[in-house]
């Protein structure tokens, strides 16, 4: 704190014995030690008082950021969770049309005869490709196919 030699505290004691006297002088030291003792305690006591403010306000601080984090969050989940909400709102509506839409075909009279019970003597084989052959892109050959489908179908009536 003070910058004080040993010379300069010997020059202030022969000073303070010549002014004070030799019979007041223990009296004056130990008042003195006992005011420098207080001073200190005084300046260790508000160095810790303002330590802890410091220390009150960083949490203050950190307090504030959590918050507003946890703030952040909760929004964020909300928003997701009615993004979540709408979707399934949206697919138990659909799930609901199918579902009646389903009671209601039900309740439909059923078709004379289904497409897969087709009587097999009215069906016709499907012409083969050769395929041992490899493409040439031939033209000839494809019209070839092409005409005996047409007449094919053009001959049998509908």
């Amino acid at each position: 704190m003070f910058d004080i030699g040993f010379s300069e505290l010997l020059m202030i004691g022969v000073v303070a014995l010549i002014v004070i006297g030799p019979e007041r002088l223990p009296k004056v030291a130990r008042t003195a030690g006992h005011l420098y003792g207080r001073l200190q305690r005084y300046v260790s006591d508000v160095k810790s008082d303002i330590g802890r403010e410091i220390e009150i306000d960083e949490l203050r601080r950190a307090g504030q950021q959590f918050r507003e984090s946890v703030e952040s969050t909760v929004t964020d989940v909300q928003q997701q969770t009615s993004v979540v909400d709408d979707y399934l709102r949206e697919e138990t509506a659909s799930i609901s049309k199918s579902v009646t839409s389903i009671g209601e075909a039900e309740e439909a009279p059923p078709l004379r005869e289904p497409a897969m019970m087709q009587n097999p003597a009215e069906s016709k084989p499907q012409q083969s490709l050769p395929l041992d052959e490899p493409d040439q892109n031939n033209s000839h050959a494809y019209a070839a196919i092409v005409e005996t489908a047409h007449s094919e179908t053009a001959g049998k009536p509908t």
